[in-house]
């Protein structure tokens, strides 16, 4: 069996309302080696430090594949066995993307991306963490690595960013990052600007956006293990309770539609990998 490095980072998780202790329960079932970094992360960041931080502990991980894994992100219990299996099958890619299952709330979801988050650091050892939005992802020569060019997991990363956050705790945070974003960018694109009030409603009108997406019925007693009883004790408080009384809506043909050739993609790209590594 290959061996297996997860890299995360953990800034205050407390403060935040981090699901810290259930995440690193999770990969270290998974992983035979788990690098936490972001201790000193500072307060008013440069947006570089995101891909800087995770290169630093992608350098320092000496697992084959290295897994880069926000802290809101899980994989499922009864999935473990075969991620392992699936790295061991496409040992000669560079990486190894996975569907995201996006949860605002326990009982919904949306199939929000691939990542590639996978990387085969034995086979490719040149690869780096800075490319994206977030100069983080994978990129081998200068180029990001596009998962839909790569080997696809049957098997999702279940997300569930600020599930257990407050409107308070996720304002001060989107502003942080806002501010990063403009120091980088020049700009403050999609995320309001500087102030907490401006960030908290550019952050609320982002999830009525993506709000839509969130088609797929989930059966609340199948979250992994890690996470499922925090899901149910979470505060009324918190985005996960009711999203903040955002409404689902039934999704429209042009929704339905752009979710069939989404599927029909990821399945047609994982087909042909799977017959490539017979």
């Amino acid at each position: 069996m290959k061996k297996i490095s997860i890299i995360t980072t953990m800034t205050n998780p407390d403060d935040r309302n981090d699901p810290w202790k259930e995440a690193l329960e999770c990969y270290r079932d998974l992983a035979d080696e788990v690098i936490i970094l972001g201790e000193d992360w500072p307060y008013e960041f440069e947006w570089s430090h995101i891909g800087k931080t995770f290169q630093k502990g992608y350098e320092k991980a000496t697992g084959d594949w290295v897994i880069r894994m926000d802290l809101d992100y899980f994989f499922h219990e009864n999935d473990i066995l075969n991620i392992r299996k699936t790295f061991e099958k496409f040992n000669n890619f560079p990486i190894v993307s996975f569907p995201q299952h996006q949860f605002f709330t326990e009982k919904k979801y949306s199939l929000r991306t691939l990542i590639g988050i996978a990387v085969n650091k034995s086979k490719f050892p040149d690869i780096r963490l800075n490319g994206g939005g977030d100069l983080c992802l994978p990129t081998l020569n200068g180029d990001l690595l596009n998962p839909f060019n790569y080997p696809i997991s049957k098997y999702p990363i279940y997300q569930y960013d600020s599930f257990f956050r407050t409107r308070e705790i996720i304002a001060v945070d989107r502003a942080r990052f806002a501010r990063a974003w403009e120091r980088h960018f020049g700009d403050y694109g999609d995320r309001g600007g500087p102030t907490e009030e401006a960030a908290i409603v550019s952050w609320e009108n982002m999830i009525k956006n993506k709000i839509i997406d969130h088609i797929y019925k989930f059966n609340p007693d199948k979250h992994p293990k890690y996470i499922k009883q925090k899901i149910k004790r979470v505060e009324k408080d918190a985005f996960g309770y009711n999203a903040f009384g955002i409404n689902y809506k039934l999704p429209g043909i042009k929704v339905v539609i752009k979710e069939i050739k989404k599927l029909l993609k990821i399945y047609i790209v994982r087909k042909k990998f799977e017959f490539t590594s017979i």
